[in-house]
């Protein structure tokens, strides 16, 4: 889906010509000339600049990957977590160790929130940079977890159970963006760097917005 972005004087943003609801986060028609005195933008400053007016906290990225990660991943994960931060998004991960700990520690440097998703039982086995400890006791069960809360999933590296949740997220339709060497499956939007996979992920984060306005039902019954 190809998205466009204007950004209006008053702080407002439009996608795709629709007026986009930052709270309940779907896009509606916009009144006859809202649009005067916008500008194009990109999905990143159109959420930076949303991110100064409007909590963004209710949109979630899961960000996946090893809990033994190589250095290239650690940095990575940690750059994506700070990235998403900044904007003010919340990051759900699996809590502990490696990548789930790097990305914790990125979003916790910008001023965002991490929650960890726990396999065990206590809250003790969480990173120190998780904001919200939520043990499960449901083990590696609660992969599903991650994938089914999160709007979009950013993998980072590759593992075993990374792949169980790349495969959760496909199957409940979340869009998948792979880093770093991200499990290689039919549907993982491949992205060579940081800064792409914002990108990518900004962007669906922005299509789950114009699909929730295509099936609004107040939308529908006010046409």
């Amino acid at each position: 889906m190809s998205l466009s972005f204007i950004l209006h004087t008053d702080g407002s943003v439009f996608i795709n010509g629709q007026r986009l609801d930052p709270k309940s986060w779907h896009t509606a028609p916009a009144a006859q000339g809202a649009k005067a005195g916008g500008r194009d933008v990109s999905a990143q400053e159109a959420l930076a600049a949303l991110s100064r007016t409007v909590p963004l906290r209710h949109l979630v990225v899961g960000v996946i990957g090893p809990r033994e990660a190589s250095v290239a991943e650690s940095s990575a994960a940690e750059a994506v977590g700070a990235a998403l931060g900044a904007l003010g998004l919340t990051v759900i991960c699996g809590g502990r160790s490696g990548v789930m700990e790097a990305v914790s520690k990125g979003v916790s440097a910008a001023g965002g929130l991490a929650i960890g998703i726990l396999p065990g039982s206590t809250p003790d086995e969480a990173n120190r940079f998780v904001g919200i400890a939520l043990p499960t006791g449901l083990g590696e069960a609660r992969n599903m977890i991650i994938a089914k809360s999160a709007r979009v999933l950013i993998a980072v590296g590759g593992s075993y159970g990374t792949l169980t949740e790349v495969a959760y997220g496909l199957h409940f339709g979340k869009a998948v963006i792979g880093l770093e060497g991200a499990p290689d499956v039919e549907g993982v939007q491949r992205a060579n760097s940081v800064d792409a996979a914002i990108a990518l992920a900004l962007a669906a984060l922005a299509a789950v917005a114009v699909a929730a306005g295509r099936t609004d039902p107040c939308e529908s019954s006010a046409t």
